[in-house]
C-alpha cells in the first residue's frame, strides 16, 4: 500500500477556452481555469448564497491535451481527475511567487464532458483517460453517460431477487 495519495476529483465549468503551448520536444501543454460553484440559504436571512473557487487545470497528457482544445468550450461542463501540484515561480516584476494547480501528468489523470446540450463546449458524450482501469495509455474514449436507474428496479414489488444478501 501507498504511503500517501495526492488525487484531486473536481466538477466545474471552464473559465475560458483551453490555451495550449508547445515544447521543443514535440510534447505540450494545455491550461484552462475550473470553477467550482456551491449555494446555499441563510439560516438567519433566508437569502441565497453563492460560493465560488477557481483552479488551474494543466494538462500534460498530449491525447486529453487534444481532447479538451478540439472539444471545450468556456462553460462547460466538466469532470477532472488529476494530482495537486505547487510550484514557485518568478513574476514579471522579479516577485516570487506561489502556484497551486491540479494537474493531469502524461500517462495519468482524466477528463470527461459532462454537458449534453449543444452549447458550451459540451458534445454530449465522455471523454476520459482512466490509468489504472486498463484503458490505452494516454487514450481517450467516447462513452454515453449512464442512464438514471429507476426505482425498483423495473421488477413488480421493487424486489430484486438475484442478490444474495
Amino acid at each position: 500500500m501507498a504511503g500517501s495519495i495526492n488525487k484531486v476529483i473536481l466538477v466545474g465549468n471552464l473559465g475560458k477556452d483551453p490555451e495550449s503551448r508547445s515544447f521543443q520536444n514535440g510534447g505540450k501543454v494545455v491550461k484552462f481555469p475550473l470553477a467550482t460553484s456551491e449555494s446555499w440559504k441563510d439560516k438567519t436571512t433566508g437569502e441565497r448564497k453563492d460560493k465560488t473557487q477557481w483552479h488551474n487545470i494543466v494538462i500534460y497528457n498530449d491525447r486529453l491535451g487534444d481532447v479538451a482544445e478540439r472539444f471545450l468550450k468556456k462553460g462547460a461542463k466538466i469532470y477532472i481527475e488529476g494530482q495537486l501540484e505547487s510550484r514557485k515561480y518568478t513574476d514579471s516584476s522579479g516577485q516570487e511567487r506561489y502556484i497551486t494547480e491540479v494537474v493531469l501528468q502524461q500517462f495519468r489523470g482524466e477528463l470527461q464532458m459532462l454537458d449534453t446540450r449543444g452549447g458550451g463546449g459540451g458534445s454530449g458524450s465522455g471523454a476520459g483517460m482512466g490509468d489504472e482501469s486498463g484503458a490505452d495509455e494516454g487514450g481517450a474514449s467516447s462513452a454515453p453517460a449512464p442512464a438514471p436507474a429507476r426505482a425498483g428496479g423495473g421488477k413488480k414489488g421493487g424486489l430484486d431477487d438475484d442478490i444474495p444478501f
